[in-house]
């Protein structure tokens, strides 16, 4: 199974448990392209389940690759697609399914430029689990095959974690500060949240600001460039005090972000105030926080709009405007609280997808699993 960073890692974990309590007798490799999607998955991973870092998508590395491991079914998920890992896995005779699959207008503009790539890119995927509608019909007009929708695998993926310790640690720092969050940012957004930050301090002088950049490695810019506006900073990697003077802290670490936003009733999601097109909004949700996002979520666009229609989300055009809507709330929490207790019972409505996917795959999944049963008597 190929899953390209963190969130797509993620989304996967209960999928892997459900893979390995149903058939024992298969074993997973699941490989991502990125540092910080294998720090996230350390200790998680079932027993049965290894990770390894993809090989570079060039002929030799893949060859190497497959003839080590000699999978007897890929699984890929969402949309990093590898031209020479799929043809290879085709030349090998080996099924492919692609899971979770999404494709965003944009993109789908894109490969309709290129048709006989996009079909040699998809036809080696013998079935396609698309997240939506719209998406199934993007990946049928570039000549995909067996495509069908389920439910997204990311929406019905386990709350994320936090250490109880740091917690409570990080709780009683806090004390009774009004605070928010500013969670997966990318440059540009650190500026916007410091101005909101600054536009909000005049009538909450004790805000605290926390802000989780998407690239934990940015930490320390993100903190140089926050302190030239004249804001008293602390970076969580620099091990700095979350006290009282701190009015903005860079929670610049790993595996965190389930600490915060329980901490914080107010979340921001970032990459939807810059054209990237936003990140996970259900994680929040699950979590109680009411959630903020910008206008560019075309990432998750049916999932942002279902949310709206049930009052789980709350989407700001700028800076301006997500300065006013968290002064809001933090002036009337109920408003935050209605806004959370909808995005938790939108959240806990969804799911469904492990089980989805686990009816899609049974022929392949039964197959293999008895294969590799009668090898294990032999």
């Amino acid at each position: 199974m190929h899953a390209a960073s963190v969130g797509e890692s993620l989304s996967v974990l209960a999928l892997l448990a459900e893979l390995r309590r149903r058939h024992p007798n298969i074993s997973i490799v699941l490989t991502s392209g990125t540092l910080t999607s294998a720090a996230a998955l350390a200790g998680r991973l079932p027993a049965g389940v290894v990770h390894q870092f993809a090989p570079v998508d060039l002929p030799g590395a893949v060859s190497t690759f497959l003839g080590h491991w000699r999978p007897a079914l890929a699984l890929w998920v969402e949309s990093e697609l590898w031209p020479n890992t799929l043809a290879a896995l085709r030349r090998n005779s080996i099924p492919l399914g692609l899971l979770n699959a999404r494709m965003s207008e944009r993109s789908f503009r894109r490969w309709r430029r290129v048709p006989s790539a996009a079909a040699e890119v998809l036809r080696p995927f013998s079935v396609v689990l698309a997240q939506s509608a719209a998406d199934a019909a993007r990946f049928t007009a570039l000549g995909a095959t067996n495509v069908s929708v389920v439910s997204n695998l990311k929406l019905g993926a386990d709350e994320l974690s936090a250490d109880q310790d740091k917690l409570a640690e990080a709780g009683a720092l806090l004390g009774s500060r009004p605070r928010w969050l500013a969670a997966s940012t990318h440059p540009g957004e650190e500026e916007v949240v410091a101005e909101a930050h600054l536009s909000m301090s005049a009538r909450h002088p004790r805000l605290a600001t926390v802000i989780v950049p998407r690239h934990p490695g940015r930490g320390a810019v993100v903190a140089a460039l926050l302190a030239k506006r004249g804001l008293k900073v602390a970076l969580r990697s620099r091990q700095d005090s979350l006290s009282s003077e701190a009015a903005i802290y860079v929670a610049d670490t790993l595996g965190e972000l389930g600490l915060w936003y329980r901490l914080c009733p107010i979340s921001f999601v970032g990459g939807s105030l810059v054209p990237h097109g936003g990140h996970n909004l259900i994680e929040p949700a699950q979590l109680g926080s009411a959630v903020i996002v910008g206008p560019y979520v075309h990432n998750f666009r049916d999932l942002a709009d279902a949310m709206a229609a049930s009052a789980a989300l709350t989407t700001v055009e700028n800076g301006k405007r997500l300065a006013e809507s968290v002064l809001a709330m933090l002036e009337d929490p109920a408003i935050a609280r209605r806004a959370a207790a909808a995005g938790r019972r939108f959240a806990r409505e969804q799911g469904g997808a492990t089980e989805q996917v686990m009816e899609r795959l049974g022929p392949w999944l039964s197959q293999l699993s008895t294969e590799r049963g009668a090898a294990g008597t032999r």
